[in-house]
């Protein structure tokens, strides 16, 4: 050993402790086959910590601000027309209106603010979901304490549905009447059921879905942002793979606000720029996803897919040393 012995050093002790700790790498080196069960293990995402709440100060001031603009607005114009009409009647129907459009909005707002509690209680219900267990509970106090026919129940059961039976969160979301529900509300249920869809490799039916979805009336930018890329896979995995890019392409990945987005916009790209042949694109995508989680990628190799798309993930996963590539040889025997 060069140069002076640091005080209290003690050679045994100090092999015993590099001994330790090969033996503990050791232990969490994965074998092969535990590294396969690790990749087809869902992502578990965290309860509650990216809950937006509709009534907090900053969200119910914006939405007031927004109400008073447009209804102050209305009455200017009709305050300036009733000034200069000439006729009863013609200051009548020019206060009237902005009378009457006034008591629309207002019931508008109503709706909405009864929906928004209806979706925080839902919410408050999920943030608690940690195990099997905590999503039995779950769904029997949604059964127990739920709305029936309240879309916003309808949503927090099929959530929890979804990550043991997605079959049984289809046919729940299923029970939402499109034709008799708000805009809004009928997107947000042709976007859950065309990702279960897609899911269960049902494209075609993916597709019937996604169509019919308007984005432009959506305003909350994450949840347009989760709609964009459900379309998008859809579109990309069914022929319109411009289309899809050109969606993708609306939404900003360096937005904080749709940082929980992410996957599910990359996994978008991932398809497009499979079905465009664009494989640098593609291998860049992948990389960024692999950086997340390698669990996302995994999702690319299980059924049907892609052949440029699986092989690229494949092998990315490979090179990560997640899925050993004597495995692979292995199983091409």
């Amino acid at each position: 050993m060069h140069g002076p012995v640091p005080q209290g050093y003690t050679p045994g002790v100090a092999n015993e402790t590099r001994k330790l700790r090969r033996n503990q790498s050791r232990d969490q080196i994965l074998s092969g086959k535990e590294k396969k069960a690790l990749l087809s293990q869902p992502l578990q995402t965290q309860g509650g910590a990216d809950i937006v709440d509709p009534f907090s100060g900053t969200a119910l001031k914006s939405t007031l601000l927004r109400v008073g603009l447009i209804v102050g607005a209305v009455w200017l114009v009709g305050g300036l027309i009733a000034a200069m009409a000439q006729s009863t009647w013609a200051r009548y129907i020019a206060l009237g209106t902005p009378l009457l459009i006034s008591v629309g909005v207002v019931g508008v707002l109503l709706w909405t603010l009864r929906r928004a509690r209806s979706a925080r209680e839902m919410a408050g219900v999920l943030s608690g979901v940690r195990s099997d267990e905590d999503r039995k509970v779950a769904l029997e106090k949604l059964d127990a304490t739920g709305k029936k026919g309240d879309p916003a129940t309808v949503f927090a059961k099929a959530q929890l549905q979804m990550q043991q039976d997605p079959r049984a969160a289809l046919a729940t979301l299923e029970t939402i009447d499109l034709s008799r529900v708000m805009g809004q509300v009928a997107d947000e249920a042709r976007s859950q059921r065309a990702m279960i869809h897609l899911t269960l490799g049902q494209v075609s039916l993916a597709r019937q879905l996604v169509d019919n979805i308007e984005l432009k009336r959506h305003q909350d930018p994450r949840s347009r942002a989760m709609m964009g890329a459900i379309a998008a896979e859809t579109w990309a995995r069914s022929g319109e793979s411009k289309k899809a890019l050109e969606t993708l392409d609306l939404f900003d990945l360096k937005d904080e606000q749709l940082v929980p987005l992410r996957p599910q916009l990359l996994r978008s790209y991932a398809f497009g720029y499979a079905h465009t042949g664009r494989n640098k694109e593609l291998k860049q995508t992948l990389k960024q996803m692999l950086n997340i989680d390698a669990r996302l990628l995994g999702g690319f190799l299980q059924g049907k897919g892609h052949p440029l798309l699986q092989k690229e993930a494949k092998r990315m996963l490979e090179q990560s040393g997640v899925v050993p590539k004597k495995m692979q040889v292995q199983r091409m025997r």
